[in-house]
C-alpha cells in the first residue's frame, strides 16, 4: 500500500510540476506557487475538518513549520527553472533530490531487500541518464542553480515530512500550507502584488493546488506504511510524468539516452516494489 501511495504521489506532483512550469511562463513563478497554494490549503483544511484531523498531536508543527518555509524555497526556484530552461532537463534534476532522503532513511537502519537495493539504484541512475545528456549543452547556469537549490531544499523538505507524519499526515501537510501561506501571504504585502492571473489561468491553479496538496497526502502516508529509503524513490519518478507531458503537449524532443534513463527508472520502480 506504501508503494501504491508513493507511485500516486509522483503521478500527481508530476502532472502539478508540469502545469506550474508551464503556467510560470506568462505568470511569476512566486504567483504561481503562492496562489496554487491558497487553493491547496483549503482542500486540506476541508479535509482535516471532515477526518477529524485537527485533533491529532501537535509536536507535527516543527515538522511542518520547517518543510512549508523550504517549500517557498524549493518550488519558486523550481518554477523560475522551469520557466527558462526544458521541462525535460530541470524536472529529472532537481528529482537528484531523492538522495538525501534515501541516504537518511539508510543512515538510520533501513535495510530494504536485496532487490530493491538494486531497484532503487537502478532508478536514481535512469533519472541520473534522463537529465544529463544535455547538461554541457549550452543550458542556462542560472537555470541550472536553480534547479540545484531546489534539489537541495525537497530533499530535505521529504526528511521533515516524514517525521511529521509519524503524528499525522494530513495536519503536516496543512500545517506546511499554513506556514507557506502566510509567508507568501506576507511577501506579496511587501511586493504589493499577487500576481495578475486570467480567467484561462484558474483553473490550471486550482489543478496544481489541488494535485499537489494530494499528493503530499499521499506521501506522507506512504512513509507511515513503508520504508523511507523505498518510498521517497517511488515518489521522485513524477519526473517521468513531467517530461512525458512536455513531450506530448509542448513537443519538447528528448534524446534517445534520455529514453534509456525512463526505461530505467520505469524497470527500478518495479524492482523496488517487488521488493517492498
Amino acid at each position: 500500500m506504501g508503494a501504491l501511495l508513493a507511485l500516486s504521489a509522483s503521478l500527481m506532483w508530476g502532472a502539478a510540476d508540469f502545469l506550474g512550469g508551464a503556467l510560470s511562463r506568462r505568470m511569476p513563478a512566486l504567483a504561481v506557487y503562492g496562489l496554487s497554494q491558497v487553493v491547496g490549503l483549503a482542500a486540506l483544511i476541508v479535509f482535516a475538518t471532515a477526518t477529524g484531523a485537527w485533533d491529532a498531536d501537535p509536536a507535527f508543527w516543527p515538522w511542518a513549520i520547517g518543510a512549508g518555509v523550504l517549500g517557498i524555497v524549493s518550488m519558486v526556484t523550481f518554477y523560475a527553472a522551469l520557466a527558462i530552461g526544458p521541462m525535460g532537463i530541470i524536472s529529472p534534476l532537481v528529482a537528484l533530490s531523492v538522495l538525501i532522503p534515501v541516504g537518511y532513511g539508510l543512515l538510520r537502519g533501513e535495510q530494504p531487500a536485496g532487490i530493491a537495493m538494486v531497484g532503487i539504484l537502478v532508478a536514481v541512475v535512469g533519472v541520473l541518464l534522463a537529465s544529463g545528456p544535455e547538461l554541457s549543452g549550452g543550458q542556462s547556469p542560472r537555470a541550472l542553480v536553480l534547479a540545484g537549490t531546489s534539489a537541495l531544499a525537497f530533499g530535505v523538505i521529504v526528511i521533515f515530512m516524514a517525521e511529521g507524519s509519524k503524528y499525522s499526515a494530513t495536519m503536516t501537510v496543512t500545517g506546511m500550507r499554513i506556514t507557506a501561506v502566510t509567508c507568501l501571504m506576507c511577501a506579496a504585502v511587501w511586493a504589493r502584488s499577487v500576481g495578475n492571473p486570467t480567467s484561462r489561468d484558474i483553473l490550471p491553479l486550482v489543478a496544481i493546488g489541488i494535485f499537489d496538496a494530494a499528493a503530499n497526502v499521499a506521501f506522507g502516508m506512504a512513509t507511515a506504511l513503508g520504508m523511507l529509503a523505498t518510498v521517497s524513490v517511488l515518489a521522485a519518478l513524477y519526473p517521468v510524468v513531467t517530461a512525458v507531458l512536455a513531450a506530448i503537449v509542448l513537443r519538447e524532443r528528448l534524446k534517445p539516452v534520455q529514453y534509456i534513463g525512463v526505461t530505467g527508472a520505469i524497470i527500478g520502480v518495479v524492482m523496488i516494489s517487488a521488493g517492498a
